[in-house]
């Protein structure tokens, strides 16, 4: 799950995760977001960390069309859904659209804990078109566990927002980032730097893969890091 620290210290900060529906607007879709901060608290809530992430991929800094992708501890599943939303778009008429999307390499998948899945698939079916869901999943994962139900190297591009949280989860999130990776994969973190084990993390990460910061978004205090496997001539 995508665990964050909940910091908001005033009352309206409060009163945003509260609201049962956060509305946004990407790839000309308006996306209505469920949040259930009663039963499932930080991890039912946008953070400031998706929708930056989210902006970013808006911008097309990466080339998502014809691409496989996932997201990592999605929470309420914004991040996943707006890629999917930009990955599989097009202009041209839904039957098209799908029958393209059958022959291309082009899917999403949106992941979490078993817990959040109900709630997950709740927002993606909601938000996406009917001709894109099939192109969509939402799968069970948990770092450094059900590995095997992914094949090595599977994504192009692997997304995370605010999920570098707990310490005690590093080792296994940085398994399933080696794990999910190819030489050609993309890895796209977005997150506050609030602690010192955030640093340690980042550091942790630089052992394994190269790792760049690409954004940062001075209003929200966010950064995006990017992050690919070190090929063995780096090493040497």
């Amino acid at each position: 799950m995508a665990l964050v620290p909940y910091e908001e210290t005033t009352e309206f900060g409060l009163q945003k995760f509260h609201k049962p529906l956060a509305t946004f607007s990407f790839a000309n879709h308006t996306i209505q977001i469920r949040q259930d901060w009663r039963h499932l608290g930080v991890a039912a809530v946008v953070w400031d960390a998706a929708i930056v992430l989210s902006t970013y991929l808006e911008m097309g800094a990466v080339e998502l069309r014809g691409r496989s992708a996932v997201e990592l501890g999605a929470g309420t599943g914004l991040v996943g859904i707006v890629a999917a939303l930009l990955a599989l778009k097009s202009s041209m008429k839904p039957l098209l659209v799908h029958c393209l999307l059958f022959f291309s390499g082009a899917h999403v998948t949106i992941t979490d804990r078993k817990v959040a899945l109900e709630f997950l698939k709740s927002n993606v079916q909601a938000n996406l078109p009917p001709h894109i869901q099939p192109k969509t999943v939402v799968k069970e994962l948990t770092w450094g566990q059900n590995l095997g139900s992914f094949s090595p190297g599977e994504f192009d591009l692997i997304l995370g927002a605010d999920i570098i949280y707990l310490e005690e989860t590093f080792t296994d999130l940085l398994q399933t980032l080696e794990h999910l990776c190819s030489n050609h994969s993309v890895i796209l973190l977005a997150c506050r730097i609030r602690y010192e084990r955030d640093n340690n993390f980042l550091a942790m990460l630089e052992r394994q893969f190269t790792v760049r910061k690409v954004h940062y978004d001075p209003e929200k205090d966010v950064h995006i890091y990017e992050a690919q496997k070190r090929n063995q001539k780096e090493d040497l």
